[in-house]
C-alpha cells in the first residue's frame, strides 16, 4: 500500500463518541484524526488550515451536536452542508468514504447524502423521526446485513449486535422511496429478532419503530453509509453486556476464544480494507 488511509473524525458542539470513533478507526488501521468542526469550516488564524481533500474517510460520528437543538443533526447538517458544500460533492466523486453514526447519520440525512439517488447528495428523501416507544433507547439490538448491498462497510457481515443510543431513531420515507431502497439493496442493515428473523417492527427488537426494520441504508455506490446501532461502541467484546457468559460457556465446551475484537470493528476494518485496495 502506498499509503495508509487517513481518517476525519468531527469533534466539538456536543459529539460525544469522537475519541472512540477514532480508536475504533486506528484499532482497524486508519490514521485516524478528531478534527473540530470550526478548525475544518474556518481555520484559526495562525494556524494550517484543514483539508477535507487530505483524508479518505469522513466520519460524522454520534452525540447530541447542539443538543439536538431544532432537531437531532439539523443544525450541524446546515452548517457542513453551506460550508462544505462543493468540498463534499468532490470527496464523493473521488471515490472515498463517508459513515455517519446515529446524530451523524441524522445529519447525512439532512443534508441529503442519503440515500444520494441518481448521483444527487443535496436532495432530503428520508427521516429519522422520534422513537415510537416516546422515549430515549439505550440497548442492544441483533442486525442483520444484506449481503447483496453494494454497501463496503458491510462485506461479509452476517448478524451482528450492536448497541444503540438515540431518542430520534426511526426510519420513515415515504413508499416510493422505500421501494427504490429495497429494488437497489440500499438497506445495508436491518433489526431482528434474536433468532436473525425480521423483527417486523416488534419492539424493543426495532427499538425505534423503523419502516422496514431498517437500521443502516448506503447510497447505491456503497461508499456512503449511515447508521442508528454503534459500531465503535462493540470493539472489544468485553462490551458487550453477555461477555461474561460467552466466555464462561466457552471454557465449560473447552473451546478457545477465537478472537478479542467486537462485532463493530469489521465495519471499519471493511472500510480500511476497501481503501487500501483503491490507493495503490
Amino acid at each position: 500500500m502506498k499509503q495508509r488511509p487517513r481518517a476525519l473524525v468531527l469533534t466539538g458542539y456536543g459529539l460525544n463518541c469522537d475519541w472512540e470513533t477514532q480508536y475504533a478507526l486506528t484499532l482497524a488501521g486508519f490514521d485516524a484524526r478528531r478534527v473540530h468542526i470550526s478548525e475544518l469550516i474556518h481555520p484559526p488564524a495562525g494556524r494550517p488550515p484543514v483539508s477535507l481533500q487530505d483524508f479518505h474517510l469522513f466520519a460524522f460520528d454520534g452525540g447530541f451536536s447542539w443538543g439536538d437543538d431544532h432537531g437531532a443533526g439539523v443544525l450541524l447538517a446546515t452548517r457542513l452542508k453551506y460550508r462544505l458544500r462543493e468540498e463534499l460533492e468532490t470527496f464523493i466523486c473521488e471515490g472515498k468514504l463517508i459513515i455517519g453514526i446515529c446524530n451523524g447519520f441524522q445529519a447525512m440525512v439532512h443534508m441529503g447524502l442519503l440515500p444520494g439517488f441518481d448521483g444527487r447528495y443535496d436532495r432530503r428523501q428520508v427521516a429519522l423521526l422520534a422513537n415510537d416507544c416516546g422515549n430515549f433507547r439505550d440497548d442492544w439490538v441483533r442486525l442483520k446485513a444484506d449481503p447483496g448491498s453494494p454497501c463496503v462497510f458491510t462485506r461479509g457481515l452476517d448478524l451482528i449486535d450492536l448497541p444503540v443510543r438515540h431518542g430520534e431513531g426511526k426510519f420513515y420515507a415515504p413508499p416510493q422511496v422505500l421501494k427504490r431502497l429495497q429494488e437497489g439493496r440500499q438497506i445495508a442493515l436491518t433489526y431482528t429478532l434474536p433468532s436473525g428473523e425480521p423483527a417486523q417492527g416488534r419492539f424493543p427488537d426495532n427499538p425505534n419503530g423503523s419502516l422496514l426494520d431498517i437500521a443502516g441504508i448506503c447510497d447505491p455506490t456503497g461508499r456512503i453509509f449511515g447508521l442508528m446501532p454503534h459500531p465503535e461502541a462493540f470493539h472489544h467484546f468485553t462490551q458487550h453486556p453477555q461477555w461474561t457468559l460467552w466466555k464462561a460457556m466457552r471454557e465449560r465446551e473447552g473451546r478457545a476464544w477465537e478472537t478479542e475484537e467486537g462485532e463493530g470493528l469489521q465495519i471499519f476494518k471493511n472500510a480500511y480494507a476497501y481503501l487500501s485496495e483503491t490507493l495503490n
